[in-house]
């Protein structure tokens, strides 16, 4: 399915910021990546050990996706989720994901959000303090050391 078979109003963002985490032209946290899918470690903790999960094609929306894409970022989703749980034993873990400026989708590549529950429940959308690159290396740090730990998240990840 391409752009114009969809009647969701796309946000506009060039050059699309997730392109240039992934290309490496601007600095961010990526956990793990492979062809299809990447894991980042987003700036913006909206809960504990919040990531992205992302595919590595640009496209804006779930409508866009291809069913191989599809399969892969659930698989990592999982893995995701497992790894959170392992790094910060949360009581509860949210994922979240958008389509189109109407559903608060601000940047036109698609992504979904993956973190552990608040102390008091549930996760942030006021707003969060932006993070520095250094500090969210060492969220991924927490997470890489504890799946160590777990020896089934090893070979799934992404």
């Amino acid at each position: 399915m391409n752009d114009s078979d969809s009647s969701l109003d796309i946000p506009e963002q060039e050059p699309c910021a997730f392109c240039d985490y992934l290309s490496g032209a601007r600095p961010f946290t990526i956990l793990c990546r492979n062809d299809l899918i990447a894991v980042l470690v987003t700036r913006e903790q909206r809960g504990i050990g919040h990531l992205l999960v992302l595919p590595v094609r640009h496209y804006p929306t779930l409508l866009e996706s291809e069913p191989h894409e599809r399969h892969a970022m659930m698989d990592t989703l999982a893995w995701a989720a497992a790894a959170i749980d392992a790094a910060f034993e949360r009581p509860g873990i949210a994922v979240w994901q958008n389509n189109g400026t109407a559903a608060h989708q601000a940047i036109p590549h698609l992504h979904f959000h993956i973190a552990g529950t608040l102390p008091g429940g549930g996760t942030d959308f006021d707003d969060v303090p932006e993070l520095a690159v250094e500090q969210t290396d060492q969220i991924a740090a927490q997470i890489m050391a504890a799946i160590q730990t777990v020896p089934e998240l090893g070979p799934k990840a992404p």
